[in-house]
This record gives structure tokens, sequence and C-alpha cells, in this order.
């Protein structure tokens, strides 16, 4: 009869840490997706905040959603003329590749800069980056917003203003930076 209890009591006590064990290990594998998924968001976007990568993940903000979102306005400063140029076409296609956005279908890339997308894609960017700065701390924010706009900046700056001479950013891509810089408030 002893014998009996002890074996039964080393049955609980193995079914206890099995399954402690194994939340564990989910728990782990858990930790290791999101190291992953935040590695990810940072080749997509660009982003090396930990911060703001973490918090990311945190709000299941996918690879493919923030690769596309951070392409938006730069395809709206490349339009804000009426035109892409191949200088500001190049820019974001650097930008892509940069930010590896494979994520993004390079089709809907090509098909943003051969035809102006709808204004309501821009508009939703933005509803989008206000719902993700309500999230962020304003550390996090600042740090986005220094991403963003830098590389919206640089596709401004890519074609070189007016005949390539005196100013290097017109006043249209002026207007939509500062419509992308008023984007990024909690």
């Amino acid at each position: 009869m002893a014998n009996s209890l002890i074996d039964r009591s080393r049955t609980l006590e193995d079914e206890f840490f099995f399954k402690e064990d194994q939340k564990l290990i989910q728990r782990m594998r858990e930790i290791k997706k999101m190291e992953e998924t935040a590695v990810t968001l940072s080749q997509v976007s660009g982003i090396r905040n930990e911060t703001i990568l973490k918090k990311l993940v945190e709000l299941g903000v996918s690879a493919s959603t923030l690769a596309a979102a951070a392409l938006i306005p730069l395809v709206e400063v490349a339009w804000a003329d009426g035109t892409v140029d191949e200088k500001e076409r190049t820019a974001i296609l650097q930008a892509a590749e940069h930010g590896g956005a494979g994520e993004v279908p390079r089709s809907l890339v090509d098909e943003w800069l051969r035809k102006k997308p709808e204004p309501k894609l821009f508009k939703a960017w933005m509803v989008y980056m206000e719902g993700l700065c309500g999230e962020l701390s304003q550390a996090q924010i600042n740090a986005l917003k220094v991403e963003i706009t830098g590389n919206a900046r640089m596709v401004a700056e890519a074609s070189g203003g007016v005949l390539g001479t005196g100013f290097r950013i017109s006043a249209k891509e002026e207007a939509v930076l500062k419509k992308i810089d008023g984007a990024f408030k909690r």
C-alpha cells in the first residue's frame, strides 16, 4: 500500500512538472516568435528602435501592413506635383528594398508609382498613424516620426526641385511633408 501511494504521488508530481515544463516551453516559443517578429518588422520598416518594435509586436502589427504603411507617405510625396519622375521612383524602390519590402508585393508598389492612388489611401494611412500613435509613448512616436518623415523627405529631395536647380523641395511636396509630419501626434 505504501508503495502504491508513493507511485501515485510520483505520478502526480511528474504530471505537475510535465505541465509546468510544457508551459515554459510554450512561453519560450512565444518569446522566440516575438523576437523573430520584431526582427522582421525592423527589416521591413527600417525601424531600429527596439521599444517601438516591441510595441508593434504587442499590437499585432504585421510585417506586410507595416511595410505597406511605411511606403504610403513616400508615394504621396512623389505624386505631390502630379507626376512621379525616375529619381523619385528610384528613391521609393530603394526605401522599399532597404526596408525589406518583400512583404509588400512589388506589383503593388509599381501600381502606386504608375497610377496615383486614390486620396483615401493617404487618408487611411493618416487614420492608421493616429491609432498607432495612440498606443505609443511620446518618445516612440518621435522615433517613428524621424524614420518615416526622413524617408519622405529623401523622396521629395530626389528630383532636385524645379529643373534640378534652386529649391530642392517643391511647395506641393512641402505641403505633403507637413501633412505627414502632422500625423504623429498623441
